[in-house]
């Protein structure tokens, strides 16, 4: 099978200030054509950890992507490096000068300097990627049977020249194999309480299927992967296997795409031609921003009421400052009122409300760090739930959102059967 490594450059990889999003979206691409990533290696900015790392995946893959280190500054030496490594000397490409020339004119409209123009050089032993977005060209070598491929490290420039040029040439270079993935989301459950609820099932899979766990904040995915030379077969095997699996874990079943919670929210509310609001009294606008984070959710959300002070819930929400002073701010009489207040302030279908404590402070005997109260509803019935979590802050909130939405997610569920 023709496999795939990658290989990212950047000392800011490897200290944390950025985020490696450039090799997961191409591992995306890459095994939507067939061709699978054996491996995804970070390196910083040096000549030997950059020179070892290509002789290493060498020995691994058929094809090697580098990302990064094309720039015009000192730190940038993919370049050279490749240069060496592919027995090169380095040239000005006119096509590559005509590119950088025509970006500065005609785009960017700056003078062109001499460092810009250097961006024109490449080995003589490659083949320049024109990259339309950018001034850095990709490069593409072959050394005894393996194909390189280096790129920048920007992501809308790569994507560019991936999907302009690299994707379709290895499509036609390749007679690649068909990957099919199939993915259902489940909440509810643990993972080693999914796996021996279905553990027949896993055990009784084809060679060329595959079951992966993807666990996350309460979710837990489940994607099936099959393989084959026909997309056919492929696709009518792997199919059949969806359908037993959904039928296993129907009971914490989500959606049977590869979705988020809060696209599925927004999908029933679409399909029911209903609205939502949101009052957050813990979680500071997670839940509106899950929610309105899906394009096209303006035509079901209305918006989010966030109330961390007494004061607020009071005149905002309309919660009586006797339930306050009764039962306090994290208390299922208060959510209540919550979303009582939420839905005449805005008129939606349902509402969420939340209050809790989510830490690192402010826990107290009775309500310890972690206590969440919520509640949804809409003008008929508002129901309640309390949960206690115990993470660190932004996990907690995380977990609240969550929870929130799927108990959302339950209530419409509920109010279809009545």
């Amino acid at each position: 099978m023709i496999t795939a490594s990658i290989i990212t450059i950047g000392d800011e990889l490897l200290i944390g200030q950025v985020i490696d999003t450039n090799s997961a979206w191409m591992a995306q691409q890459l095994n939507s054509i067939g061709i699978p990533v054996a491996r995804r290696v970070a390196v910083g900015d040096n000549w030997d950890g950059i020179w070892n790392a290509l002789d290493e995946e060498s020995g691994k893959a058929n094809i090697i992507f580098i990302t990064g280190g094309l720039g015009p500054t000192a730190d940038d030496i993919t370049k050279p490096l490749l240069c060496k490594y592919f027995d090169g000397e380095l040239i000005i490409n006119q096509a590559a000068l005509d590119n950088v020339t025509h970006l500065f004119e005609h785009v960017f409209k700056r003078p062109i300097t001499e460092r810009n123009i250097k961006q024109a050089e490449v080995p003589n032993t490659c083949t320049v990627i024109l990259n339309k977005r950018g001034t850095a060209s990709g490069m593409q070598f072959k050394k005894n049977k393996t194909i390189y491929f280096s790129l920048p490290g920007v992501p809308f420039e790569m994507m560019g020249m991936m999907e302009d040029y690299i994707l379709p040439f290895l499509s036609n270079q390749f007679q690649l194999p068909h990957i099919a993935h199939r993915t259902l989301v489940t909440f509810g459950i643990g993972e080693s309480m999914l796996a021996d609820l279905i553990q027949d099932f896993e055990t009784t899979l084809p060679n060329n299927i595959k079951l992966a766990y993807l666990p996350n904040h309460g979710i837990v995915r489940l994607r099936l992967t099959a393989i084959g030379p026909e997309k056919n077969e492929v696709n009518q095997l792997i199919d059949a296997l969806f359908a037993d699996l959904k039928i296993l874990v129907k009971d914490y079943l989500v959606t049977d795409e590869d979705e988020p919670m809060e696209r599925k929210i927004g999908k029933m509310l679409l399909e029911r031609n209903q609205t939502i609001s949101t009052a957050e009294s813990c979680t500071g606008g997670y839940i509106a921003h899950l929610i309105s984070s899906v394009p096209g959710s303006s035509a079901y959300y209305e918006g989010s009421l966030i109330t961390y002070s007494y004061e607020a819930k009071e005149q905002l929400l309309a919660v009586k400052q006797s339930t306050l002073a009764q039962f306090g701010a994290v208390s299922e009489e208060v959510v209540k009122e919550m979303v009582n207040g939420l839905l005449t302030h805005t008129k939606t279908n349902y509402g969420i409300a939340v209050s809790g404590i989510m830490g690192p402070t402010g826990g107290m005997p009775d309500k310890p760090t972690g206590t969440v109260w919520m509640a949804v509803g809409n003008a008929e019935k508002i129901i309640t739930q309390k949960f206690h979590f115990r993470f660190d802050r932004q996990k907690n909130i995380q977990l609240t959102a969550m929870n929130a939405l799927n108990l959302l997610r339950m209530f419409m569920l509920s109010n279809d059967k009545e």
